[in-house]
């Protein structure tokens, strides 16, 4: 049976009336027969029939033993992050998501651990940068928002012969697309607001531990410090499932097409794409992935931040906004949106160029999305003298 059918029919049909969508238990507190003795719940900050049944579904969809579900993707990045203790320290990519590194430079670094980061495309980046003290390893595969891959199993296989745990962020491949915890990594963070919620309309994350020793780890964290995810959000993210396969297949398909528009473009200089061969870890992408995602940066041969905002306050159909993975197509500057917090040489060095911009490629007709990106490159043109000469070089 295949993973997409195997997804739908998961899903359960309320035992009590036979409801074929799961109910949304909105309560903060269940009658107990006795102290202690109750239907398996007992106060909805531990345990929620709702949330229990998303947790569920993304464990299988993981191939994991234990799914925690968080009130955002960076509650469930700090769940992980409180398995450390000070002196501990963390390898992690070095294209990161800004929202994670504020989270460790900010938060955890104060508290006395502290974080090395280094290119992960090079498995030997890894190993080389491992001390006696590390106790995780952070990947990013495919990165934000760069789409840098590197090879999980191989990174995995270092990080069990150093001890320590491999935690794998697959918010951008989604479920539909990679496994890491099936390649060696013990965990998987989501940001469940992107590609598995799915329409832009809740903020969610997610945990998935491989084993049950760290899950119950990961639960009681969670249960002691409080960052759950509501009854109803949680049935959104559920409904979302549903139709992730089918909607992730579709995103993949336009990026491809939006990615090959990109890379003949006169006035682009550089296309992050990991579905396009030109991509320099293409062949790792195609072993541990099934497509490539829905989400493609590119930089401008005007490589300015003034460039870059003229194009993005001038596309159609791309919205100008955060975040990504939902049906409509949007598009942001990450040097002055998510990637903000970084700081400027930091982030230049980890290849966030002043004009990259990045796209979340929606679920309209690519035809239109590259007629939408077309005008926008016209607008550009006619606006700067700097892109008229590259457009005749």
């Amino acid at each position: 049976m295949s993973n997409a059918t195997q997804l739908i029919h998961s899903i359960p049909v309320d035992p009590q009336t036979g409801a074929i969508a799961v109910p949304i238990y909105q309560t903060s507190t269940f009658v107990q027969d006795a102290p202690g003795v109750n239907k398996g719940y007992d106060y909805a900050r531990t345990n929620n029939p709702t949330r229990a049944t998303l947790e569920q579904i993304v464990a299988q969809l993981e191939k994991g033993h234990t799914g925690i579900a968080f009130g955002s993707g960076l509650a469930a990045i700090d769940a992980v992050l409180k398995l450390l203790k000070s002196g501990d320290e963390i390898v992690a990519v070095d294209d990161i998501y800004g929202g994670a590194f504020r989270l460790f430079t900010q938060v955890y670094e104060k508290f006395g651990i502290k974080v090395h980061y280094t290119d992960t495309t090079r498995a030997e980046n890894v190993f080389n940068a491992i001390t006696p003290n590390t106790k995780l390893i952070w990947l990013e595969t495919p990165t934000n928002p760069t789409l840098k891959i590197s090879d999980i199993a191989a990174i995995a296989q270092i990080a069990k012969a150093n001890r320590c745990l491999l935690c794998v962020d697959n918010t951008f491949a989604s479920p539909a697309l990679q496994q890491p915890l099936s390649l060696g990594a013990d965990l998987v963070v989501h940001s469940a607001t992107k590609y598995l919620g799915g329409h832009s309309d809740l903020i969610a994350g997610i945990v998935v531990a491989r084993e049950k020793e760290l899950g119950d780890k990961i639960k009681f964290i969670q249960n002691a410090s409080g960052a759950i995810l509501a009854p109803f959000d949680s049935w959104l993210v559920i409904r979302g499932i549903e139709t992730l396969h089918l909607r992730v297949k579709q995103h993949s398909a336009n990026a491809l097409e939006v990615a090959r528009f990109l890379e003949q473009h006169p006035l682009v200089d550089k296309v992050f794409y990991p579905g396009l061969a030109s991509h320099p870890n293409h062949e790792i992408a195609k072993k541990q992935a099934k497509a490539f995602g829905g989400v493609v940066s590119f930089t401008l041969k005007n490589d300015t931040e003034e460039a870059a905002i003229q194009f993005v306050t001038h596309t159609r159909l791309f919205k100008l906004a955060e975040s990504l993975g939902g049906v409509k197509s949007l598009l942001c500057h990450p040097a002055n949106m998510t990637h903000k917090s970084i700081p400027a040489e930091k982030r230049r060095a980890s290849g966030v160029a002043d004009s990259l911009i990045r796209l979340s490629v929606g679920l309209e007709e690519a035809e239109d999305l590259i007629a939408d990106l077309e005008q926008a490159f016209t607008a550009n043109l006619i606006s700067s003298p700097v892109n008229a000469a590259a457009l005749q070089n």
